[in-house]
């Protein structure tokens, strides 16, 4: 992300570590549980209906994607936000 100039100050000044700390002691606190993905967990690449992983959308230039396998169109953050969210379920049980 940082390699996107109009972004790369502020994501740059932002602590992810002091987020994902307070994040963290926040959920302790209210009794809640925080489950933290993989930061290489490939959430864009695999189709959230088939389990497919296509390499090919590692390029962020790639928006939409269409699985080869199952033929289901994906938008590449909602698919990633399933999988992600998918991926934490999985953890908890």
């Amino acid at each position: 992300m940082v390699k996107n100039h109009n972004l790369a100050k502020s994501i740059s000044d932002a602590s992810w570590y002091e987020l994902t700390r307070q994040l963290e002691y926040k959920s302790k606190w209210n009794g809640r549980n925080y489950i933290k993905i993989d930061r290489f967990y490939a959430s864009s690449q695999l189709c959230f209906s088939c389990g497919y992983k296509n390499t090919n959308v590692k390029d962020l230039k790639v928006r939409d994607w269409i699985c080869p396998f199952c033929n289901t169109k994906h938008d590449r953050d909602i698919n990633a936000a399933k999988n992600i969210l998918a991926e934490g379920l999985r953890k908890v049980v």
